[in-house]
């Protein structure tokens, strides 16, 4: 079970995939989490939340680690998976409670309500790829898996016989 969700490819183009979005969301849980980069923190967060948004206390918990925790996690290819489950199912969220009222658009000339979700899908597609793939190269999952094959493709191209020479 933890195999296969640690195994990945040494794939360089999802490590650019799983890296971006390790620090965009990072930079984000580190804002909610420890008032980085113009956050206002852990309590502050916690407090806009459960009060002003009346999400329970368990659930914007999840969401802030979720965040922070899942950019490390990225950062560094740790659990890819987990994380990329984690931050999708917070813009699933984001969309469904935040921004679907306000449309597709982001809010580039401070007309709307609020901002639109075309961001939310961009993320959303990047964690779809880490869930399917995995952490690509340079990761610990793939270290801690090592180099072995991670799908019948893989398997059958690998153990291929040399052609004899004569």
């Amino acid at each position: 079970m933890l195999r296969r969700l640690l195994s990945t490819t040494n794939d360089p183009a999802l490590t650019v995939v799983r890296l971006i979005l390790g620090a965009v969301f990072f930079a984000h849980g580190a804002q909610k989490m420890l008032g980085w980069f113009g956050g206002h923190g852990f309590n502050a967060t916690m407090t806009s939340f459960t009060h002003n948004m009346g999400i329970p206390a368990l659930f914007a918990f999840l969401a802030i680690a979720a965040e922070f925790f899942g950019g490390l996690g990225l950062l560094v290819g740790l659990l890819g998976r987990v994380a990329a489950f984690g931050i999708l199912c917070n813009m699933v969220v984001a969309i469904v409670l935040v921004s679907s009222h306000v449309g597709f658009f982001m809010n580039w000339f401070g007309t709307q309500k609020g901002e639109g979700y075309e961001y939310h899908l961009l993320a959303i597609a990047l964690c779809v790829a880490i869930l399917v793939k995995g952490s690509g190269a340079f990761s610990v999952d793939r270290a801690l898996t090592g180099s072995r094959p991670s799908n019948v493709v893989e398997m059958a191209t690998s153990k291929a016989p040399a052609a004899k020479s004569a």
